[in-house]
């Protein structure tokens, strides 16, 4: 079984937002019923990519580091959890699907409310959104220090996303995504 980053937002969309370990248990039973194994999840590069956003204890403002599945998050395949549905201010690190998602809700996905018996999760968008822009502002910050010109292209890109999914405001962000862009393009050696 495959699924697309898309589909993973899709699938914490029906729940608002879901632990990594609950993640994981909605794949594998969506793998289970399809009669196929469970695929890995790309939960990092989706992260690093803001289809899917961290919120919780562990979130770190650069995004992109691994999660323990069922380790030190506090999260466990028995969603002990479960009872916190308020985030930020939960115990446990919770995914949602981020600006640069399409949420998408992948055949069988339908069911897993009620197979799962997780309960919804309301998330403050404001926390969110205010979360997404300072975790925004420091990648682009360290990705100008690093010259990472691919960082810059993803974060440029991303930065769009950001604007239209929350009341924010990136221009100056993206300004200096931009003259980094350029002197590093032009700083690189020719071919003549």
């Amino acid at each position: 079984m495959e699924v697309t980053d898309d589909e993973v937002a899709g699938v914490i969309d029906l729940f608002g937002a879901l632990t990594p370990a609950e993640l994981r248990r909605a794949i594998v039973e969506l793998a289970f019923k399809r009669g196929e194994d469970p695929p890995e999840i790309p939960v990092e590069a989706a992260v690093s990519e803001y289809r899917l956003v961290r919120i919780g204890p562990d979130a770190e403002a650069s995004g992109g580091e691994r999660l323990d599945e069922g380790g030190t998050t506090g999260d466990d395949a028995t969603g002990d959890d479960e009872s916190k549905s308020e985030a930020p201010d939960v115990e446990v690190s919770l995914l949602v699907p981020g600006p640069a998602a399409f949420p998408t809700l992948p055949a069988g996905a339908e069911d897993l409310p009620h197979i799962l018996a997780i309960e919804p999760r309301t998330i403050d968008r404001d926390a969110l959104a205010t979360r997404v822009e300072e975790r925004f502002r420091a990648d682009a910050a360290r990705a100008v220090v690093k010259g990472d010109d691919e960082r810059i292209a993803t974060l440029l890109d991303a930065s769009y996303d950001i604007e239209s999914w929350a009341a924010v405001d990136l221009g100056d962000a993206r300004e200096r995504l931009d003259a980094a862009s350029a002197s590093t393009s032009t700083s690189a050696p020719s071919d003549s």
